[in-house]
């Protein structure tokens, strides 16, 4: 949506005002913020026939839409992981950083997470932040959110070098999706199909995709 505000943006004279009609919650939230970043004046908003009407004033100093466009396109997501020592890693993620334990563990208690609770994790929260957006969309309100998954690898001893047959990663998951919200279940079960649909860490589990990262010695 505030890719989409940009690019309208970028077809006002500086200076004047343009008004942006949306049925999306979350605009009241994620607007004045954006304006802040984009030093383009927030001017408020109202209500209008079934939808919210938002105010913002073009300012000279404001990027060109496409060079947004251009820069989310062609994004490049990236990590840094150093081993710790023992069976622990830490990864590095522009301001954030986490630990990773050993994938192999099976012990209620760890002193932290596998790569696959990881991988679990992101997926889960990729689909609620998806949900959440295309309910947001739909002008729903959703109250609670909040999934349980599970998966089944196919052989972790591949990865662990004792045996061969199979394969290391995850041959099932499985889940459900809690929701609260005053909508009819048939039209949270479209969402929910369509979020799946379109989650990024969805096709990048169920697509091939080209990996090709070599090795430096130092």
């Amino acid at each position: 949506m505030l890719l989409l505000i940009r690019k309208a943006m970028n077809q006002v004279p500086d200076g004047q005002i343009l008004e942006i009609r949306s049925t999306e919650v979350n605009v009241k939230e994620d607007l004045p913020a954006w304006c802040r970043m984009t030093k383009n004046p927030y001017l408020g908003w109202r209500s209008g026939a079934g939808h919210y009407k938002y105010f913002v004033r073009k300012s000279s100093g404001d990027k060109k839409a496409e060079e947004d466009y251009g820069k989310a396109r062609n994004y490049r997501w990236q990590t840094r992981i150093h081993w710790n020592g023992g069976m622990q890693a830490k990864v590095f993620c522009r301001n954030h950083s986490w630990m990773v334990g050993q994938p192999a563990s099976f012990d209620v208690k760890d002193d932290a997470p596998s790569a696959v609770e990881y991988v679990l994790g992101a997926f889960g929260a990729c689909l609620i932040m998806g949900f959440q957006i295309r309910a947001s969309q739909q002008n729903i309100r959703v109250d609670e959110l909040e999934i349980s998954l599970s998966g089944q690898i196919d052989n972790i001893f591949v990865f662990l070098g004792t045996e061969q047959e199979g394969h290391s990663g995850l041959k099932e998951i499985t889940g459900t999706i809690y929701v609260q919200s005053d909508a009819d279940e048939e039209v949270l079960s479209q969402i929910w199909q369509e979020t799946i649909v379109a989650s990024p860490v969805t096709n990048t589990l169920i697509r091939q995709i080209d990996i090709n990262i070599g090795m430096r010695v130092i």
